[in-house]
């Protein structure tokens, strides 16, 4: 893997660490097209690659929390996390209606229960199949309140949160400021129309974001931007 933005070079296991080491509170990863599709036939998997792989791998050995949309673990599977077991974070999953079967994999996917955050005004009745199988977190009334919810994972101790989507969930995160960091790998395909893009959900203000590198491997890119954090000179001091 090769370093193009700010300097140049091969990067080793160790340098790729660094190049991420610093994880905000909340870091997005995702992968593309180069036309926006989010998927290939359903699924991610045809848009990611080796390299691809090894950052979802690192980027996970770097969070204490994975959250991710009940849409995308039916979707994508999240039966075994990626890594040595006893690294792994703990997975939370959103879920507005609880329709997570009891015994879906992801649940068992790690040493520690999952998590499954949803509202008050989900099925109880769902709710009560769930409740031996993962840890329940309500947060908010009538729809999952997403600030309530980190909240509740950093007082757990999960405070640095990596989310893989899906494009919902990404959205409603945008829309709550809460997204510090995009990690986003560009695959060389033209998906053409009809994919859905990596972002979804109600409108929300535009978040200028900071490109912090660029990586190159096999024809991806891998860029990292972190939130704009606009300068306010009533902040500074006489100096």
């Amino acid at each position: 893997m090769r370093r193009l933005f700010p300097d140049h070079g091969d990067l080793d296991d160790a340098s790729l660490r660094a190049a991420y080491a610093d994880a905000p509170r909340l870091r997005v990863n995702f992968v593309s097209s180069l036309d926006g599709a989010v998927t290939l036939d359903g699924h991610a998997a045809g848009l990611s690659s080796p390299g691809d792989q090894r950052i979802l791998a690192l980027l996970r050995s770097l969070c204490d929390v994975l959250l991710v949309g009940a849409g995308t673990v039916r979707a994508e599977g999240y039966s075994a996390l990626l890594g040595d077991r006893s690294a792994q974070p703990r997975l939370a999953i959103v879920s507005h209606n609880l329709g997570l079967p009891p015994d879906h994999p992801s649940l068992s996917a790690t040493d520690q229960p999952a998590l499954i955050i949803t509202h008050e005004s989900a099925p109880v009745a769902a709710r009560k199949l769930l409740e031996p199988h993962a840890e329940i977190l309500v947060c908010g009334a009538t729809e999952v309140d997403l600030p309530a919810a980190l909240d509740a994972l950093a007082a757990r101790g999960l405070r640095r949160v990596l989310s893989e989507g899906g494009p919902t969930v990404f959205g409603a995160l945008l829309a709550a400021g809460l997204v510090d960091e995009l990690c986003l790998t560009v695959s060389p395909l033209l998906a053409g129309p009809g994919a859905q893009r990596i972002v979804d959900g109600r409108p929300s203000p535009v978040q200028e974001m900071v490109l912090k590198h660029v990586l190159a491997d096999d024809g991806h890119l891998f860029l990292r931007y972190g939130r704009e954090r606009r300068h306010n000179p009533a902040m500074t001091g006489p100096g």
